[in-house]
């Protein structure tokens, strides 16, 4: 070894390489970490599932009716309110995941910052909402094969998926890395592809259009149905954006966590501006808002894809089955995310003693089996997409987790919030912190409050979608029915407990178990200065 190499390892910060408190930890909010996770997550895996992982039926779909709905211009700036709220979540869960990467993530901060049965509340909502995405997107894969064979049942395809599924269970973590990164790769060559694609058409470079401009943010406008419109984007922008916090929950099992999750973490930013904010912005200029085909736009109806309407539109015979492929890659890869979102909450929860036992249980292998066969056993209920009347069962099963993303949004910033708070108030230097959410406490506050707006924002669309709807029972609850049972859990576990304390006390939370904070030697070595010259490298390593 060089002296060059000695020279620089004593330059660096010192990780705690083992947790406090690791060798059977019990608490009341941390549980106790069995610690047979495998850590086979490797940064490359981490990256895709952040830049990849979110990218589904959400945005290849749902974006249509969320332009139908609110015009180019609302799609946009909708995408672009929960994306920043999104941003600021991903750095405030990022420096939770790196100082503790523990089993159960946010669920496992939200109890110790926050609130245990808060945080009881979150994490079931949070399992159940994967649960019940899963039977949704096999019956989703089913319906975009019915794009080239219409004659098959999708009973025949929910089948088929749900065993491919069960084999990729079989590598464990493994498996659930290696199939993210090579779907999510697809994904993002098709992102990429359709931005040149559409620059091209609306170009007049191919198709009978001609040159189409920013003809259609004129006529019919930029704007569609008022408020009403611009609130229902925020219910479609949150369920496409749904899943980008695995990230964090895959601290636990990731090989170099303090790496892997800040790289990760700041990958959203590409991706809210590249392959959402862009795609949309382009699709908007290429498809006119007044396009009824885009009403139906929602679910797994990839024939009515905003996406595939416009490459039809075009003119061009190939893409759409091309691009109807990428659709159905997208809807497997969302439904292998479920399995492993709602199996390592589930786990986390059972250690804890807030679920069943038996599903704390993990084999040799890395493996909540138990939770597994929990989460296999749900996408049965795909089923029900060839029942009669079975859809309208699956709607409300779906409904329960309509506003779940919002819910652990906010209380992951709150947690973060409630965590710098102990911090200060136990007198702790935040230079021990590894990785620090660039706008500290005050970007979480801001994601905090931009989750409250996008929720009072759903809650005016469920009572009134349209500028001349009237309140209705039944559609307001297939909107908002993920509140009252959130609110119903969190009253469960405070009568259950007899623990009816608002928050947890800042001097009671423990901040030393399951941490790995920097050890300083001679901290006055790491202050980087700030001055105006090097202002524009710290707002770059802020966040790339």
């Amino acid at each position: 070894m060089s002296d060059t190499t000695v020279e620089k390892k004593a330059e660096e910060p010192v990780v705690s390489p083992h947790p406090y408190n690791a060798s059977g930890s019990r608490d009341e909010e941390v549980g106790t970490v069995n610690g047979v996770l495998h850590t086979d997550l490797r940064s490359r895996h981490m990256q895709m599932i952040a830049i990849g992982g979110a990218i589904g039926a959400g945005l290849f779909i749902g974006s249509g009716s969320a332009l139908y709905k609110g015009g180019p211009a609302a799609l946009v700036i909708g995408y672009i309110i929960v994306g920043v709220m999104l941003l600021f979540t991903m750095q405030a869960l990022a420096e939770l995941a790196v100082l503790y990467p523990v089993n159960g993530a946010f669920y496992t901060y939200v109890v110790r910052f926050v609130d245990p049965s808060w945080g009881f509340a979150m994490g079931w909502d949070y399992a159940i909402a994967w649960l019940t995405v899963l039977p949704f997107e096999l019956i989703a894969a089913g319906i975009t094969i019915e794009f080239w064979r219409p004659d098959l049942s999708v009973a025949i395809w929910v089948t088929v998926f749900l065993v491919i599924l069960t084999l990729i269970q079989i590598f464990g973590v493994r498996g659930y890395g290696e199939v993210e990164f090579i779907l999510s790769m697809i994904k993002i060559a098709a992102c990429t592809g359709f931005i040149i694609l559409g620059i091209v058409i609306d170009c007049g470079g191919v198709g009978s259009q001609g040159y189409i401009g920013a003809k259609y943010w004129y006529e019919p406008g930029a704007f569609k149905n008022g408020f009403n419109g611009f609130a229902g984007v925020f219910v479609v922008a949150a369920f496409a954006f749904g899943g980008t916090e695995l990230v964090g929950l895959a601290a636990a099992e990731s090989a170099n966590p303090r790496k892997a999750i800040p790289m990760a973490s700041k990958q959203v930013f590409f991706r809210i501006a590249f392959f959402y904010i862009i795609n949309l912005f382009i699709l908007g200029l290429i498809l006119p808002n007044t396009d009824d085909r885009l009403a139906n736009a929602s679910g797994a109806n990839s024939s009515y894809s905003p996406f595939v309407l416009a490459i039809q539109d075009a003119g061009i015979s190939v893409l759409p089955s091309i691009f109807n492929a990428v659709i159905t890659i997208s809807v497997i890869s969302v439904a292998n995310s479920c399995t492993f979102g709602s199996t390592r909450t589930m786990q986390a929860m059972a250690e804890r003693g807030m679920a069943p036992k038996f599903l704390s249980y993990v084999d040799k292998a890395g493996r909540p089996i138990w939770c597994v066969c929990v989460q296999l056993a749900f996408g049965l209920l795909g089923y029900l997409g060839v029942a009669q009347d079975g859809l309208d069962v699956f709607n409300w099963l779906l409904a329960l987790s309509g506003l779940s993303y919002f819910f652990v949004w906010g209380s992951c910033c709150l947690a973060h919030i409630r965590f710098r708070l102990a911090w200060k108030a136990q007198g702790r230097d935040l230079r021990e912190i590894p990785y620090r959410h660039p706008l500290g406490i005050w970007g979480s506050s801001i994601a905090l409050g931009l989750n409250f707006v996008c929720l009072i924002a759903t809650f005016y669309n469920a009572l009134y979608p349209s500028p001349d709807a009237t309140p209705d029972a039944a559609t307001f609850f297939q909107a908002y029915l993920a509140a009252p049972i959130v609110i119903a859990l969190y009253l469960f576990w405070k009568i259950w407990s007899g623990n009816w304390r608002m928050w947890v006390k800042l001097s009671d939370i423990d901040l030393n178990a399951g941490a790995r904070p920097l050890e300083i030697e001679d901290e006055d070595e790491y202050i980087v200065k700030k001055t105006w010259g090097n202002l524009p490298m710290r707002m770059l390593r802020a966040f790339f």
